[in-house]
């Protein structure tokens, strides 16, 4: 029976359109989504604001203006914590789980080791989210419902991109904590105000990087490369310079527009989301050329 309290559950995903794509630019948010399924809630032995720190809060708000520059960006509605669409499809930790793992899953890779696969073990600061064990059953649930859906959606907006444009730019909309955390790379360390991840130049044309970079260092912001994120699942299998597929992943430091403790926007907000305008303008206004002419084939 449904329960009429119950919030409504939206879809996987939402998408933001244009009246007309004008640009070969799609952004992406894979880690702003924010509804948590009540048994979710139940499940963990976190309360919902700890849980809430491992979501990259309000990123396709701060990107909301690509529809205006002429791109489209979809946003993941539920959250990394739940099922994290930066993930390869199955990459599993098997201690979550009470029953064993098909052949087909992930269990060695980096990230599961670190507590954080399709299914995370733990929140971004280390602590575990579960009281118990769950059944692979559930987190094949996830992946089928709310995964897939996701990937589907955004192949689709790429394809559409390379089919009208000859190639396409996807932008991966990240926040980060101020302070590395102990699942960083940069435990307690103050991180710069922008990370561009581009897989040491792999995933997009370095012209690419350099422009977005120029752009945020002349809006007066503290840029990096690749250190301490380099991309994930997105840069790597979408990013395909040789095809003409480009993927740079973006990571906003949050410290420059929200409380962190509180997941409340701060009063740097507004300027944050004016400057950012900026950025997209630059990529909107991107020389075709870098695109459509890969530096060496793949």
């Amino acid at each position: 029976m449904d329960d009429k309290n119950e919030p409504k559950r939206p879809a996987a995903f939402e998408i933001f359109r244009p009246a007309e794509q004008t640009v070969p630019l799609v952004f992406a948010s894979p880690h702003s989504g924010a509804f948590y399924p009540p048994e979710f809630i139940t499940a963990a032995k976190l309360d919902p604001l700890h849980l809430r720190r491992s979501e990259d809060a309000f990123m396709h708000d701060i990107f909301s203006a690509a529809c205006d520059f002429g791109a489209p960006l979809i946003a993941a509605n539920y959250p990394r914590a739940f099922v994290d669409p930066n993930r390869e499809p199955y990459e599993l930790d098997p201690d979550m789980f009470f029953d064993p793992l098909p052949d087909h899953v992930n269990t060695a890779s980096p990230r599961v080791a670190g507590g954080l696969g399709t299914v995370a073990r733990v929140i971004a600061n280390g602590e575990d989210i579960y009281a118990e064990k769950m059944p692979f059953a559930e987190a094949e649930r996830r992946i089928e419902n709310y995964y897939e859906p996701y990937h589907a959606a955004l192949e689709n907006l790429l394809a559409e991109t390379q089919d009208k444009f000859g190639a396409y730019l996807l932008i991966d909309c990240h926040s980060m904590p101020s302070i590395g955390g102990p699942m960083d790379n940069d435990p307690g360390l103050h991180r710069v105000d922008f990370v561009l991840g581009d897989g040491y130049g792999t995933s997009c044309n370095p012209g690419v990087t350099h422009l977005a970079e120029m752009a945020l260092k002349d809006l007066g912001f503290v840029v990096t490369r690749n250190n301490p994120y380099a991309g994930g699942y997105t840069t790597r299998h979408y990013g395909h310079p040789a095809r003409n597929r480009h993927t740079l992943q973006i990571e906003i430091n949050r410290g420059l527009y929200m409380d962190e403790r509180a997941i409340e926007r701060g009063p740097g907000f507004a300027g944050l989301v004016e400057k950012v305008n900026v950025l997209i303008a630059a990529l909107a206004n991107i020389d075709a050329a870098l695109l459509t002419t890969p530096l060496a084939a793949e």
